[in-house]
């Protein structure tokens, strides 16, 4: 969940930012954010290390379930699920990272330019994102990805990056439209600097968390949107994925043959990341938030008020 910030002046407080990051770390559902992507980006790394099985050689005995030798078993075509899952990983993370941050280039280019630049091409814009948030997603990404015929995962990327601007182009939008009247921000437009070096470099300084933020957010939607896809037979399914792996189990029958050991693993691996990127995204935004920030404090205080009651530990603020 991503919310709009009440617009903010630029931290001046020396080691303010430092205290803020320190305040975010020590944060559970960050911490617990963290540990998740890590580990995946560490999966995804070291794949090659992990595992010496191609995930696609057919050598093994069919429809093995897990065992000392695989992990995750094995397919009923003889390949070894843990080797498709290492390496599905990597495809995965690389699909959904790319696909975010170019819908979160897009998102900062038209809501962020739309908000400060302002009149009828603020209205042009705004009527562009209104489009994109008002035809339904998972159609449109259907019928995109049925006609993009480019090799590899470029035409996922592509599909995903074009339908998951829009959501976070009006959040940045909000926030330049309660920043653009700051001091800062009218003191470079009356030195004569243009609009767009304004914009990404007086005011995009003070949205990095909010820009964070939401390409967290994009992130997961990327993710989920290729999985679906691929689930769907609309993906490069010759490339080894958490999608292309539920399609492919699907496809053979997996879960009437009881072969969960197939479709386990990349459907919890998707809740799982999601999961950590949402907490992740979350702790962000209650950082960097005022009135969200104020929120968590006072259930500390109140807590701490229990336990003094109590004669418990205080919880230190």
């Amino acid at each position: 969940m991503i919310t709009t910030p009440t617009a903010t002046t630029p931290n001046t407080v020396p080691g303010g930012r430092m205290k803020r990051f320190r305040q975010f770390l020590s944060d559970p559902k960050a911490a617990v954010g963290i540990g998740i992507v890590v580990l995946f980006v560490l999966i995804a790394i070291f794949a090659p290390v992990l595992t010496h099985v191609s995930p696609t050689d057919q050598n093994f005995t069919p429809s093995q379930p897990p065992s000392l030798h695989h992990l995750f078993g094995t397919t009923d075509q003889g390949q070894d699920v843990f080797s498709q899952f290492v390496w599905g990983t990597r495809a995965s993370l690389v699909t959904g990272a790319l696909a975010g941050g170019f819908a979160t280039i897009l998102a900062m280019l038209i809501g962020m330019l739309s908000g400060y630049i302002g009149g009828w091409v603020d209205e042009a814009l705004q009527l562009l994102v209104n489009v994109f948030l008002v035809i339904p997603g998972l159609p449109l990404m259907i019928v995109l990805a049925a006609y993009i015929t480019l090799g590899g995962n470029l035409p996922i990327i592509i599909v995903v990056a074009v339908t998951g601007w829009a959501w976070g182009a009006r959040v940045l939008r909000s926030q330049v439209l309660a920043m653009r009247s700051l001091q800062f921000v009218e003191a470079a437009d009356m030195a004569g600097q243009s609009k767009f070096r304004i914009v990404f470099q007086e005011i995009l300084p003070n949205m990095t968390s909010l820009v964070f933020a939401n390409f967290l957010f994009t992130v997961v939607y990327a993710i989920l949107s290729a999985a679906s896809l691929e689930f769907l037979g609309l993906g490069n399914l010759n490339q080894v994925s958490w999608g292309s792996m539920l399609y492919w189990s699907n496809n053979d029958g997996a879960i009437l043959t009881g072969s969960w050991w197939w479709f386990v693993p990349p459907g919890l691996a998707i809740a799982i990341l999601g999961a950590g990127l949402a907490l992740l995204n979350y702790s962000i935004d209650e950082s960097t938030n005022p009135r969200l920030r104020a929120f968590r404090v006072g259930r500390l205080v109140k807590k701490q008020g229990k336990n003094l009651q109590t004669g418990g530990k205080g919880v230190s603020l």
